[in-house]
């Protein structure tokens, strides 16, 4: 009789542990059937695809750049979807946005040239998550002065002048005035990396006839001979030129060649 309470504590004390071990089995359980039910619900959640189908320089004098895409499925009407641009210092930037026509959209914005990375972006809209096509990159070419970037260097013979007009006067920065005395020269190297055409108009304000050419280095890409007070256009591809001159002549006039240019490049700077 006396001994009977040690022996039921005794029993008591053997069996918590046991079961404390098996409590444990429990909150484990329960996670793991929490995580699959997060996982399945995950994986049922419905998932929006944007694509780029195209993307293209459509006005190469204003610089549009013009980009359609998909969205499957389609978003609600007048959603806002965004064209977006990668900057390295600021992340996705958005240059553009329209809204889109079922399944398909068209937008358009004007950028300088420019060699970049875009895509396409949705927000939020129930039950999809935001969504973004795959980054895509384009060469971007738009027509721009020639003397955006400074010339690289300009002489001649007979006292050479190769006068620009002033960002004041031409903000095209285009626009130059090319003269020499009587049997002389003047020339103007232009920096061209990132171009790959020029097209020059020229007008022949001297009293006979002058000769226009482009060189790459001591290659002859092109020439123009114009007689007194003539208009002429002197344009050639420059792909893979770097330095490319413009150079002015006198073949035969009384005081030497003078002769007014507009220039432009079409780059991707």
């Amino acid at each position: 009789m006396g001994v009977r309470p040690i022996v039921m504590l005794t029993v008591v004390l053997l069996l918590a542990p046991l079961t404390a071990c098996g409590a444990t089995a429990l909150p484990a359980e329960s996670s793991l059937t929490l995580q699959r039910s997060q996982a399945a619900t995950q994986a049922a959640a419905p998932v929006r695809t944007v694509k780029i189908t195209s993307i293209r320089t459509s006005d190469y004098t204003n610089g549009t750049l013009t980009v359609a895409g998909t969205l499957t499925p389609a978003p609600a009407p007048g959603s806002r979807v965004a064209l977006q641009r990668w900057s390295a210092t600021a992340g996705w930037q958005e240059i553009g946005h329209a809204s889109a026509s079922g399944t398909q959209v068209t937008i358009s914005a004007n950028q300088p040239g420019s060699i970049r990375t875009y895509r396409l972006a949705i927000g939020p809209q129930a039950p999809y998550a935001a969504a973004a096509s795959a980054p895509t990159g384009f060469n971007h070419y738009v027509w721009r002065g020639i003397y955006k970037q400074p010339l690289l260097a300009s002489g001649g013979k007979n006292h050479p002048q190769y006068n620009i007009v002033p960002p004041a006067e031409g903000p095209r920065r285009a626009e130059a005035e090319l003269l020499a005395d009587k049997g002389g020269l003047v020339w103007g190297d232009i920096n061209s990396a990132g171009c790959s055409w020029v097209k020059n108009w020229l007008g022949n304000i001297t009293d006979g006839t002058i000769r226009a050419s482009l060189l790459n280095g001591s290659t002859v890409l092109g020439t123009l001979d114009q007689v007194q007070e003539s208009e002429g256009w002197l344009n050639r591809q420059i792909a893979g030129v770097t330095r490319l001159r413009l150079q002015v002549a006198d073949v035969n006039s009384g005081y030497g060649p003078q002769v007014a240019t507009d220039s432009m490049l079409l780059c991707t700077n």
